[in-house]
């Protein structure tokens, strides 16, 4: 679905967004009767708080709450969780907000009335929003429909999701566009120095490739990983079902940059994009690898495999690779590569892991403004002999389960040969319903690295 603002309609709902102080001069400055009501009511501007005020033809004005700066520090968009409780209609919104956090307001609301509605009719949000004076509109709109295809890519299922549909995901946001884009699939991996890709996704019906999108002449080169698992039943080292029963968002990484991909070309962003997704299936069959190959990787290190539900890093690391290859100004992976990142941070956070001081300043700055929390994570480089397992050059599972996010990241550092490298370990979905953010498919980290990147690129 396409997400975008109401037209400009002069009929349309004044809507008040009103913090506690200024709701009780907002009151004091109506008509008697709006006084009246607004009194009725108990509206006080508490945070959520809607209010509607009846006029001679319907509704003549409305409001929503906006508490205050300790009210509104446990949660964000908060515009857009009063815009749910709203009667139809158009409205226009009046504010006193600086511009950048309008915008996330404005964001917000369009983030809401997003549905995933392929399998099944949804009602739509009755309250539709004119963009509101002052911000970048066209940003704002293309932002949230970069998000909304995370979300759609993310909700469907595998079995309309699998490695041949990402291709057309990739595909069809290449020729939207005017980007290149190769793909590499089933044994021609092999023939392409593709080893790990190739044997992750073999067991699965449906074949395994590496999706290559290349656009932009000029600037600075970014190369965007996205890990591709489109269903990880763990392979031999299968997942008990309660475990299996959210694999169809194994492939979060990608859709994570396929999302942030979109948002970069539809703002024209002055950048060289690269986007590399090693698109797998973990599936089971005679043919599936097994705990304790060895496998060797595109770059030359040798992977013992201690468990075969540790597949996303080993796709992740041929395309790493090559990525590292055209030495870009900066890579970027994404995946939802690690339980233990979950534990340690939540599903509401996007922890990251970088060596580069500015990248994070850049990021943490932005992602202040963007209303899309990330936390710093360590490559803590003592727990590198932790990925040693002697027989082979790393292991992709250690025993013992401590510091698994972080030993992961480290496994993917190995095929990285600069510092400028940032690796995401996001979950990917929204456990339950928020404002803006419907349970399901969401994307993690992705407005804040679009924010971040002239920042980070500026060399």
């Amino acid at each position: 679905m396409t997400l975008a603002f109401a037209a400009t309609d002069p009929s349309a709902i004044p809507l008040h967004l009103l913090d506690e102080e200024a709701a009780h001069h907002w009151i004091d400055t109506q008509n008697d009767a709006t006084r009246a009501w607004a009194t009725a009511q108990g509206f006080t501007g508490a945070l959520g708080q809607v209010l509607t005020c009846p006029g001679p033809d319907g509704i003549a004005c409305a409001a929503i709450g906006y508490g205050t700066p300790a009210t509104r520090a446990r949660g964000r968009f908060h515009l857009a969780a009063g815009a749910a409780r709203l009667p139809a209609g158009t409205y226009t919104l009046h504010h006193n907000l600086d511009t950048a956090t309008a915008e996330v307001e404005a964001l917000g609301w369009l983030l809401a009335s997003y549905r995933f509605d392929r399998y099944k009719a949804q009602p739509p949000m009755r309250a539709q929003l004119t963009a509101p004076d002052g911000i970048d509109a066209q940003r704002v709109t293309d932002i949230a429909n970069g998000e909304a295809l995370t979300r759609t890519l993310i909700n469907t299922p595998a079995s309309d999701m699998g490695p041949p549909d990402l291709e057309t995901a990739a595909r069809d946001l290449a020729d939207r566009f005017g980007a290149a884009i190769t793909v590499t699939a089933g044994d021609a991996l092999l023939g392409a120095n593709f080893p790990l890709i190739h044997t992750v996704g073999r067991a699965a019906d449906r074949a395994p490739r590496l999706i290559d999108l290349r656009w932009g002449d000029t600037g600075p080169t970014v190369t965007l990983v996205g890990k591709g698992v489109c269903f990880d039943t763990g392979g031999l080292n299968l997942k008990p079902g309660a475990s299996m029963g959210l694999m169809k968002k194994d492939m979060g990484g990608a859709a994570a940059t396929l999302g942030l991909a979109q948002m970069i070309m539809a703002t024209d962003m002055p950048v060289q994009l690269r986007l590399l997704i090693p698109a797998v299936e973990n599936s089971v069959s005679g043919n599936a690898f097994r705990p304790g190959d060895i496998l060797t990787s595109r770059k030359g290190l040798t992977v013992e495999i201690n468990n075969t539900d540790a597949e996303g890093r080993l796709v992740l690391a041929d395309a790493l690779a090559l990525a590292d290859e055209d030495t870009p100004n900066l890579i970027i992976s994404m995946a939802t590569l690690t339980g233990a990142a979950r534990v340690a941070v939540g599903p509401d956070l996007a922890p990251y892991y970088a060596d580069d001081a500015g990248l994070v300043a850049a990021l943490e700055q932005a992602a202040g403004t963007q209303a899309d929390p990330v936390w710093r994570m360590p490559f803590h480089t003592p727990y590198e002999t932790m990925i040693e397992p002697g027989i082979a050059d790393l292991d992709n599972a250690p025993k013992g389960g401590f510091a698994g996010s972080i030993t992961a990241a480290l496994f993917l550092r190995r095929f990285v040969s600069q510092s400028r490298y940032m690796h995401f370990d996001i979950y990917g979905w929204q456990p339950g319903d928020a404002p803006a953010r419907a349970k399901g498919g969401v994307g993690q980290g992705t407005r804040a690295l679009l924010a971040a990147l002239p920042q980070m690129l500026a060399k």
